[in-house]
């Protein structure tokens, strides 16, 4: 028996003015997966999730979440999310117990709930001894723990990530993915990047965006039938850029 799905996004489609930035983008997600969403910079990702999260409405097509539609029930699909920006939505002049509990009564966390998710995600984040920390005076790597925490306070079946690693140091990364890791365990995970061995470490399936257009989903196993995940994300992208030509 499959897992369930936990959101689906049916023919995407999104324009910046008469430029359409994302084209017809369509796939699904089932509870417990990591799905890597990959592409060049330009490609779509960061629009595409911000249709996903309900930040951006598309100008065409749709996304269920936890099978509510977020054209007509916002309320509900949006509660069953977390989203972390490429740029976290962080207060630096907050300390970082101020701040997950200002994220999880906007979330709606009821307050016998409170000091139970605040002190479940921080430990699940690395952040147990960070509370009364300021953010603005935490490292690079220590406030996306915090953006990642703020994401999933509220326990949500989806978490989204827009590039949480970039401009981390090795050690930094390597955290991160753990933790992407297990929030697989428990949530659905969208992952955006660039960094193609990420995807390799941490995501069941994958999703390549190339000028908005999906030019592929499948596996893992799928995406290297042929060769390397690189080669066979190069040659993707060189197949489509002939076609286009």
């Amino acid at each position: 028996m499959s897992a369930p799905t936990t959101l689906s996004a049916k023919n995407l489609v999104r324009f910046h003015g008469k430029r359409r930035v994302v084209d017809d983008v369509s796939f699904t997600l089932q509870r417990g997966e990591v799905l890597g969403l990959l592409g060049h910079n330009g490609a779509g990702k960061s629009t595409t999730l911000m249709m996903l999260s309900g930040a951006l409405q598309p100008s065409s097509g749709s996304v269920e979440v936890c099978d509510f539609d977020l054209a007509q029930r916002a309320d509900l699909g949006k509660a069953c999310l977390g989203f972390l920006p490429e740029h976290p939505p962080l207060y630096r002049d907050m300390r970082v117990d101020d701040q997950l509990l200002f994220a999880a009564r906007l979330h709606k966390v009821g307050k016998a709930q409170l000091d139970e998710y605040l002190e479940l995600t921080k430990r699940r984040c690395g952040l147990l001894d960070w509370g009364k920390r300021l953010i603005g005076e935490l490292s690079k790597g220590y406030q996306q723990r915090v953006g990642i925490a703020q994401a999933i306070i509220h326990q949500p079946a989806v978490v989204i990530l827009d590039e949480p690693t970039v401009g981390l140091d090795p050690a930094q990364i390597r955290d991160i993915r753990e933790l992407i890791s297990e929030l697989g365990d428990s949530s659905s995970v969208i992952l955006s990047t660039h960094l193609l061995h990420e995807v390799e470490q941490v995501c069941d399936r994958a999703v390549i965006l190339r000028e908005g257009r999906n030019i592929f989903s499948g596996s893992l196993d799928e995406l290297r039938a042929h060769s390397d995940i690189e080669s066979s994300f190069l040659r993707l992208n060189a197949a489509t850029e002939s076609e286009q030509a």
